[in-house]
């Protein structure tokens, strides 16, 4: 497994689209960080914004605000939509399927990887932004939204605590698109739901008269990481977005699982 693991991860990383994706991520926050340069904090009010202009780490959190509800899933969404539908309509999925290691371990394989990649695509906005903050802005003692200040070695730990749980977030995503994957040969098919299914849930968060439903909306909880910038951290949100993400992984994951251990997706 660990070897069809390693593979799968090889060629995850590269494939020009896939490296080409991680590009545009790095690239959004050296634009945020030069907007906001320019602009100053008089043209904005969002105070985790404001945050930015004092402490150059700040520009991490702001950049992943930003990509988490819509650019970052959709990129994972690629990835995973991709595993299953992509082998099948290239024919190559009915000579895995051959392999020793089995259907539920190539599924899991696929899906590790795709979640591996969304780990990548978060870190590799991280540390963008906190290149460019060094470079534009000023670094030090970090203040929060709560009014104190920590050192900076302290927010990078809470940098490292905020890409853990959009990582998670990323990896109910893959699961969301692997699902799909395994219901199509078409890969541009897959993507798209999964793509439709991102941009719904936004919409109807977006509705006041529909809040009911944003407890059960996946993309409701991925920027739910505003409580590390408090002191004490607010960890309970997190804690509820892990548990909805890890319902998505566990429901998404069984109807993947059910799908390509029960047909042929080659036929």
């Amino acid at each position: 497994m660990w070897r069809l693991l390693g593979s799968e991860l090889g060629l995850t990383f590269r494939r020009p689209r896939n490296l080409v994706m991680l590009a545009v991520l790095a690239v959004v926050p050296v634009v945020i960080g030069v907007v906001l340069a320019m602009l100053g904090t008089d043209e904005v009010a969002n105070d985790m914004i404001v945050m930015v202009a004092g402490n150059g780490l700040a520009l991490a959190f702001v950049s992943l605000y930003v990509l988490v509800p819509l650019l970052l899933p959709l990129t994972v969404g690629v990835v995973a939509g991709d595993a299953v539908a992509g082998e099948a309509s290239m024919g190559t999925l009915r000579y895995l399927l051959t392999a020793p290691a089995g259907r539920t371990r190539l599924l899991a394989v696929k899906y590790v990887n795709a979640a591996v990649y969304g780990l990548a695509a978060t870190a590799v906005v991280a540390v963008s932004a906190l290149i460019t903050g060094l470079v534009l802005f000023p670094m030090g003692p970090v203040t929060l939204l709560s009014g104190s200040t920590i050192p900076l070695s302290e927010g990078l730990l809470r940098i490292l605590v905020v890409v853990g749980y959009v990582a998670a977030g990323m990896a109910a995503v893959a699961a969301l698109a692997l699902a799909f994957s395994t219901l199509t040969e078409a890969p541009i098919g897959a993507i798209a739901a999964t793509a439709v299914i991102l941009i719904v849930s936004q919409v109807l968060s977006a509705i006041p008269q529909l809040a009911p439903l944003d407890p059960y909306l996946l993309t409701s909880w991925l920027t739910d990481f505003d409580g590390v910038l408090r002191d004490p951290v607010n960890t309970g949100t997190m804690v509820q977005g892990l548990v909805v993400f890890l319902c998505y992984a566990v429901v998404f994951g069984s109807i993947a699982w059910a799908r390509f251990g029960g047909r042929d997706v080659t036929a």
